[in-house]
């Protein structure tokens, strides 16, 4: 009977030994390859990168739509941007004129 017991906790033993090595190799499977693993750091890195750089393109152009408005500022528009604008978008100009835009 003492046999049976011992071969009996053995087993229980070896299954909560097996079971905390299963959750083990799990966590350890997770932290190298999950989505916030060590082999997708490098990914969002250059994600992060990409980011970036879209950031500083996008205020790039925030900052001269910024200086656009201030420059049509109804209280004091400047005269020879609205005269490029008039010219640009409504095609207002003489027939002698020549229209050279800078970009």
């Amino acid at each position: 009977m003492g046999r049976a017991k011992s071969l009996l906790q053995l087993t229980r033993e070896q299954l909560v030994q097996t079971g905390a090595l299963a959750v083990l190799l799990l966590m350890g499977g997770l932290a190298l390859f999950g989505p916030s693993g060590l082999l997708a750091w490098s990914e969002y890195s250059s994600q992060l990168d990409d980011h970036q750089v879209k950031v500083a393109s996008l205020e790039n152009d925030r900052n001269e739509l910024r200086n656009l408005v201030e420059r049509l500022d109804p209280n004091g528009a400047d005269p020879d941007l609205v005269g490029e604008l008039l010219r640009r978008n409504l095609n207002v100009a003489h027939p002698d004129e020549i229209v050279i835009t800078i970009d």
